[in-house]
């Protein structure tokens, strides 16, 4: 009896500690110095605001939003991550222009990617910025598969001239290049003459007449000419229009 009378005053005392003070996740999470604190993130941090999470050691590091949640609790804060963040990018407030009052949500890179890597869905993030670069993805959707043209470092605002199609052909390789129209089905076997992703066009060489071909790639070591190509190529530019 004596051990319950204990154990319930344990808890009783123990209760208060466990409701942390509710904060929420500043719309511009920046830093003035390498250190980033929970003030640099928080607003409402109060007390709490000097404990350090993490270091920034270039213009951006990317935070992981269930570790950052975690350390917020020891530090006694409540922080219930209503818009399901997994990445919170903190940038260097001192290269940040004044905040625009109408900030907007762009997507940023979670991580430094090399020419032609992929990009997967962990790559990116949504963020508050001061405004919208005039070719940037409204949606991660447009973003997730495409391939890196050129470097783009952690923390960048994703926009379109930096991305292409992921490349599925590359010099030399062998391609079936197919033809289909009114039920009649044809093929023949090609040399790939350049690299390209799938919906670009592409010269391919067939390998018996040695006759170059403008063809548009539809898988690895596939490709496609005559009315189905023609019904892709308009898909596609009514497609980057609506963009």
């Amino acid at each position: 009896m004596r051990g319950l009378v204990a154990l319930f005053a344990v808890l009783a005392i123990a209760t208060p500690a466990l409701a942390g003070q509710t904060v929420t996740l500043r719309a511009d999470t920046a830093s003035a110095e390498e250190s980033v604190t929970l003030g640099d993130l928080f607003d409402g941090a109060g007390s709490a605001a000097h404990v350090i999470v993490a270091t920034r050691t270039g213009s951006s590091v990317v935070l992981d939003a269930n570790v950052i949640k975690r350390m917020a609790q020891r530090a006694g804060l409540d922080w219930d991550n209503p818009e399901g963040l997994h990445k919170i990018i903190v940038h260097d407030r001192t290269a940040l222009k004044p905040a625009s009052h109408a900030n907007t949500e762009v997507l940023a890179y979670t991580r430094s990617l090399n020419a032609g890597e992929i990009v997967q869905a962990n790559d990116i993030a949504w963020i508050k910025a001061a405004g919208a670069p005039s070719d940037a993805p409204s949606d991660a959707d447009m973003v997730i598969g495409q391939a890196a043209k050129r470097p783009v470092r952690s923390g960048a605002v994703v926009q379109f001239h930096d991305l292409g199609t992921a490349l599925v052909m590359k010099p030399g390789d062998l391609v079936t290049v197919t033809y289909e129209a009114d039920g009649v089905s044809l093929s023949l076997q090609g040399k790939a003459m350049a690299a390209a992703g799938v919906g670009d066009a592409a010269p391919v060489q067939n390998t018996q007449s040695k006759r170059i071909i403008q063809t548009l790639v539809t898988g690895p070591g596939q490709a496609v000419v005559g009315p189905t190509a023609d019904q892709m190529k308009s898909a596609r530019a009514l497609r980057y229009a609506a963009r």
